[in-house]
């Protein structure tokens, strides 16, 4: 299943990038996951932003 998901990211003209970055709760302390599906040129900026 997983390769499937990953194949039809990059279909079409466009090629995209999943992107996964771990983020602390200022609450609980506890880590979450953030996950969001970029272009290739957009992941830098999402994983250096706070």
């Amino acid at each position: 299943m997983a390769k499937k998901s990953v194949a039809s990211l990059q279909t079409g003209s466009k090629r995209l990038s999943k992107a996964i970055k771990m983020v602390k709760s200022p609450k609980s302390g506890a880590y979450t996951f953030v996950e969001a599906i970029l272009a290739p040129e957009q992941v830098n900026d999402f994983l250096n932003k706070k």
